[in-house]
């Protein structure tokens, strides 16, 4: 065979016998295995916790009304915003006045007087509330007097022998006013703020 011919048949012999070496290997046992497909992500932490309601803000009584219930506030306006029960129906004549209790198991804890279609009064009964300037039930009519120098009015109790009502002008511009009701020992029975005259109705809107 010549010589040429011969060299490549050689060189085509030896380039077979590799490529089939290079198909035939298997990876090394260390060999990096292929990028497996990144796993799914978790949600935040943050997604996974449910939102919480928002708490209601706690109301505090002021001269102007009862935290975001203040007078002049329609009747349906007043409902919305308290946003639970009321026990009480609006009258039969427009314009009457009404009281909604907030707890109709203790109507005298805390009840919203309407008239006019209209907040005018709120009316506690309970040992928790504060009244604005700092009174509350329980405390002996002088604790009053000293609480509100100069701005209080007394009288004497409709129904109650001996015992004393003190009216305590506002100190704002709000108009309104706050009266204490005490027993015949001279502590606080009940108390209430509103605006004239619903604030000085004894009997409430009977």
């Amino acid at each position: 065979m010549h010589r040429t011919t011969l060299v490549r048949v050689f060189v085509a012999t030896s380039f077979a016998a590799l490529s089939m070496v290079g198909c035939n290997r298997q990876p090394a046992a260390n060999a990096p295995a292929e990028m497996a497909a990144p796993a799914s992500e978790a949600p935040p932490a943050a997604a996974s916790i449910a939102t919480a309601a928002p708490a209601t803000a706690p109301r505090t009584p002021t001269f102007k009304g009862y935290g975001d219930l203040a007078f002049g506030m329609p009747s349906k306006a007043v409902r919305e915003t308290w946003k639970a029960p009321l026990d009480g129906r609006a009258p039969a004549n427009p314009g009457d006045c009404y009281q909604l209790a907030t707890d109709p198991a203790a109507p005298k804890s805390l009840s919203l007087m309407i008239e006019g279609d209209k907040l005018v009064r709120y009316d506690i009964g309970n040992d928790t509330e504060v009244a604005p300037g700092g009174g509350k039930r329980g405390m002996d009519i002088g604790q009053i007097r000293k609480l509100y120098a100069g701005r209080t009015r007394e009288q004497p109790d409709k129904y109650v022998p001996g015992a004393v009502d003190l009216r305590v002008s506002a100190d704002d511009d709000s108009g309104s006013a706050l009266v204490f009701q005490t027993d015949a020992a001279g502590k606080v029975t009940s108390w209430r703020v509103g605006q004239p005259p619903a604030v000085d109705y004894v009997e409430g809107c009977s």
